[in-house]
């Protein structure tokens, strides 16, 4: 006996006392239905012995017609089996139900600031019906067979007693080996939850954390951790299978050695005294009944068995607690943004900044080199796709603000992801600052750009987490205080209660999360600033006052615009039209792009006027300012 069921049987025996009505129930229609098995061979021996052998054929019919009977009474049967396997089976999934979630509920009170258990999800679904099905198909077929077997062995005792020594010695052999099968068969089958319990968990972390992943250049290292994952639950359902093999082999012998006998044995049998009938009677009960039934049951236990015993020991007792291998160094988990901000997870004050200059320090750009140079590029989704930028040559200077803009689906989110190294190009280079968009080594590609999408990303915690998660250095109260007013957040910190007071993302709308976001953005050290639409819900006054922010920061911005008033404010303007790219001021291309004459027709004018485009020396003493700060 397995520990696992040394721990469940205290509390089968409570489950099953409690519903003995039940029980009983099952057995009275359980009884009646094995009635035909019985009938079966002892009513095909009368038959053939006393009707159609004797030349009695109405006799023969008689008994053949009292089988057919007795199988429509046990077909009738069978609706009160399934009746009453209904008000046994569903209680229990109930209740494991309740166990599962009482569980989690509890851990979660006492240990709030665990991370929530990914595995639960398994439980509640994949497990609790792996408990139900199994448990249903078992209490079945195991009634089924005691009955039938039952009335098996009377019917054999009735024909002729000797026919138990043909059928019961390989019989027996088969279910010894078949035995033997159970208890690895059950540590295979926990080793396969246990996998799938952790792919699960894995899943479900990569899920909450993708942006996360994705931001810190980890696609390579979480896909390696989940292909290993996946590997290791495939590694346990080959072993499961390899002893599902044996177990054919028990049944063979079990379920195909007696009939091979008892055909072998049939001359000696007749020259014992027994009839044909007898002969063919217990050939009936070996091939109808007893080994049909067998063979139900060892499928049963050798699959639905293990996997009840597993599935309920997971669920009642929780994943084995004992010692196990260490712990995976590369964690399983992507840790939630709140650990890089503060060591102490429990504290909700910022944490002391390590002498941060004000504001904070941008990385060096090399003198005189571009800020984001774009050679050639090439990029489709897909080989045999339609490429979405054929051949893009770009140079934005250090310092510049450049507007993209055409009509949807035409590249512009593709060319921010290319340049933040998100995606690869097919064809071409990218450089940030000097070096390859997708450099394997150097700096921290968060402390180069940083991408603003149009669905803000915000997590629980507080404010002052959300704003200080692209400073891994932290930053002074001041530059924190400084971004916020200069993206427009003020207002949103009063009405949340301060910088340190609880944030549930939930509550916020998604202008309000934009702005958490542009005011993250704002305060990091990256010197290129990708803003993807990353104003779209934000009013033109809210917006233009975000933009104005951003441009008079130092660095590099690049923003796909979905109104007029953005283009306006730039200082080049990118229109990307499916055919070539062309670049210029907001005069410029009303001359040059019939495209973008279109667009700014189709614009609706904003509340606020736009500022004019600044004329050519003010814009070039303005990019040198901010050059000479980049170094």
């Amino acid at each position: 006996m397995t520990t696992a069921t040394a721990r469940l049987l205290p509390r089968a025996r409570r489950f099953l006392r409690r519903r003995t009505r039940v029980l009983l129930l099952l057995a009275g229609w359980s009884l009646l239905e094995s009635a035909h098995t019985f009938l079966g061979g002892y009513g095909l021996a009368k038959a053939l012995d006393q009707g159609f052998l004797a030349g009695h054929t109405g006799v023969g019919l008689a008994w053949l017609g009292v089988t057919a009977l007795a199988v429509v009474v046990g077909g009738l049967a069978g609706r009160g089996v399934f009746r009453g396997l209904a008000d046994l089976v569903e209680p229990l999934r109930d209740s494991l139900i309740r166990q599962v979630v009482s569980r989690s509920l509890t851990q979660a009170v006492a240990h709030p600031a665990r991370a929530a258990d990914s595995a639960v999800v398994s439980r509640l679904t994949n497990q609790t019906e792996i408990a139900r099905d199994s448990f249903a198909g078992l209490v079945l077929v195991a009634r089924s067979f005691v009955f039938t077997a039952a009335g098996a062995v009377l019917g054999l005792l009735s024909l002729a007693p000797q026919l138990l020594l043909i059928v019961v010695p390989p019989l027996a052999a088969g279910l010894l080996l078949f035995l033997a099968t159970l208890r690895p068969m059950a540590a295979r089958q926990r080793a396969f939850l246990q996998a799938d319990e952790d792919l699960s968990t894995q899943f479900g972390a990569v899920a909450e954390g993708l942006r996360d992943v994705v931001a810190c250049g980890a696609q390579q290292q979480t896909a390696a951790r989940a292909y290993g994952l996946i590997e290791k639950e495939a590694r346990a359902a080959r072993q499961l299978a390899r002893w599902a093999a044996v177990r054919c082999l028990a049944l063979g012998l079990a379920g195909q050695l007696p009939i091979l006998l008892l055909l072998v044995s049939a001359p000696w049998l007749l020259r014992q005294g027994l009839t044909p009938g007898v002969v063919l009677g217990a050939l009936a009960y070996l091939t109808q009944s007893l080994l049909p039934a067998l063979h139900t049951l060892m499928n049963a236990l050798g699959s639905a068995g293990t996997r009840l015993v597993v599935v309920l020991d997971r669920l009642t007792n929780g994943p084995d607690s004992g010692p196990g291998p260490d712990p995976d160094p590369e964690s399983t988990t992507v840790p939630h943004p709140k650990t890089t901000i503060a060591p102490d997870p429990e504290s909700t004050t910022a944490p002391a900044p390590t002498t941060p200059p004000d504001p904070a320090p941008l990385v060096p750009v090399p003198p005189g080199g571009p800020g984001v140079h774009l050679r050639a590029v090439t990029f489709a989704y897909g080989p045999a796709a339609q490429p979405v930028l054929d051949d893009l040559d770009l140079t934005v200077e250090p310092g510049e603000h450049l507007v993209v803009v055409g009509p949807s689906g035409i590249g512009k989110s593709t060319l921010t992801a290319l340049v933040a190294g998100l995606l690869e190009p097919g064809h071409g280079e990218i450089r940030v600052a000097g070096r390859p968009v997708r450099a394997r080594s150097g700096p921290d590609p968060s402390l180069l750009r940083v991408l603003i999408p149009q669905q803000a990303y915000v997590f629980s915690g507080n404010l002052r987490e959300n704003l200080l998660y692209l400073c891994p250095d932290g930053a002074s109260a001041s530059a924190l205080e400084a971004s916020s007013h200069a993206v427009g957040l003020d207002p949103l910190v009063r009405r949340l209660g301060g910088l340190d007071a609880p944030l549930d993302p939930g509550v916020l709308s998604q202008g309000e999360r934009q702005l958490i976001a542009l005011g993250r953005a704002h305060l990091s050290p990256a010197p290129l600033v990708l803003l993807d639409e990353a104003t779209c819900h934000l009013d033109p006054a809210a917006e233009m006052r975000a933009e104005r922010a951003f441009a008079e920061r130092p660095g590099t911005l690049i923003v796909v615009a979905h109104r007029i008033t953005s283009a306006r404010r730039a200082d080049r303007i990118l229109v990307l039209d499916g055919v070539r790219a062309t670049c210029g001021t907001h005069d410029e291309l009303l001359e040059r792009s019939a495209l973008y004459r279109d667009l700014a027709g189709s614009w609706q004018p904003d509340a606020l006027p736009a500022p004019e485009a600044p004329e050519a020396p003010e814009r070039a003493e303005r990019i040198s300012a901010k050059s000479r700060y980049l170094g």
